[in-house]
């Protein structure tokens, strides 16, 4: 993976200031602050905006300007992918691949990360809410239906950023993956913080959207633990990858356990429990409202699309994994998204090596020829 696999194209920051309001030299913020069909919604909305919806574009345009001089700010920190000689010594990306790596810290570690990773998540999530915006603008104006969707497409593209983020620091301290594997993966997770894009990302969060929407009109009985086919059936219709996915890692523990973490929305020691239960008393099977009196708490089993509760069950489910993990407790140690994104860059590495093998024995063969 390289930074040439980034196929994002910056929005010229000068279009955002009258000339006279410009800095006084040109800034590199190395953020994507918008990729060039982000910036042309943008466009299209403004110029959707006419009659009693014109007044929605001081706003919007103030709101855009923020955005910018957010990433203006941030600029102003040392780059990831460079040298750089800072007060306590000097970094390189080497050196910071290589923290990353061999770090064997538990908890939150914000206060280890670079400073322009951080800053970079507020403006990612400041972007996120700005597209928001942009959604209910639109939807305001009753504008088409198909131009809404691709502003709710991007905002949610930029959730599965935030996520990717998590995942990666998740599978960079995973012991059981290779070394290679491992600083791979800290190379993308410096770019992700450089440029606050990722083109891994952007091919798999239709994927994981879409398993998402095949969650939420999926309704399992809690027991049998029925729904788990049902979701394997649909998966055969969504992405090459996905099923791919399915057919490959399915019968490992970790990841069918993971699985019906996400299917059915609650925890593996609640699934467990539940069984156990229904077990005892001899029922088959029960509905999602039944699941909180039966576990003695109060479960939220129903799902909706709204990509919040998206990421709020990740959460949800990463910090337990995690937690197990560092306990060394049964269950799953990864999410499924863990598992799907490296099963993915695991499959572009092979693809990447065969092409490459392929390659130098076509160079070996027309060599003698030349």
């Amino acid at each position: 993976m390289n930074e040439t696999n980034l196929n994002f194209t910056s929005v010229d920051i000068n279009e955002f200031f009258d000339q006279n309001d410009q800095p006084q030299q040109e800034i590199d913020t190395g953020i994507v602050v918008f990729t060039e069909y982000q910036s042309q919604l943008v466009h299209t909305l403004r110029d959707s905006l006419t009659g009693e919806h014109v007044n929605q574009l001081i706003p919007l345009n103030k709101r855009i300007d923020d955005l910018k001089k957010l990433a203006i700010a941030i600029a102003n920190f040392p780059s990831l992918l460079e040298r750089a000689d800072l007060t306590g010594g000097t970094r390189t990306p080497s050196s910071l691949i290589d923290s990353l790596v061999n770090s064997n810290r538990e908890g939150d570690t914000t206060l280890q990360l670079p400073s322009k990773a951080t800053l970079g998540k507020g403006f990612l999530v400041a972007k996120l809410h700005t597209f928001s915006s942009l959604v209910k603008i639109a939807r305001a104006a009753e504008l088409d239906p198909k131009f809404i969707k691709q502003l709710l497409d991007e905002t949610i593209s930029m959730m599965f950023l935030l996520l990717a983020e998590d995942v990666y620091l998740s599978l960079i301290r995973d012991t059981s993956l290779t070394m290679e594997t491992r600083r791979q993966l800290a190379l993308a997770l410096l770019l992700l913080w450089e440029h606050r894009a990722d083109q891994n990302i952007s091919d798999i969060s239709p994927v994981l959207q879409s398993v998402w929407q095949a969650r939420t009109r999926l309704a399992p009985a809690f027991g049998t633990m029925m729904g788990t086919s049902e979701l394997i059936m649909i998966s055969f219709q969504l992405d090459e990858q996905w099923s791919q996915f399915i057919k490959t890692k399915l019968g490992e523990p970790g990841v069918n356990q993971a699985m019906e973490e996400f299917l059915f929305g609650i925890s593996y020691e609640q699934i467990t429990k539940l069984k156990s239960l229904l077990r005892e008393r001899g029922i088959a099977a029960i509905g999602r409202d039944e699941v909180s009196s039966f576990l003695g708490t109060d479960v939220k089993t129903d799902v909706s699309e709204d990509y919040r509760d998206f990421f709020q069950q990740y959460s949800l489910r990463r910090d337990n994994a995690r937690a197990r993990k560092r306990l060394d407790l049964p269950g799953p140690h990864k999410t499924l998204e863990d598992y799907f994104i490296s099963f993915v860059m695991d499959m572009n590495r092979e693809k990447q090596e065969k092409d490459l093998h392929k390659h130098e024995k076509i160079s070996e063969t027309t060599a003698p020829n030349a």
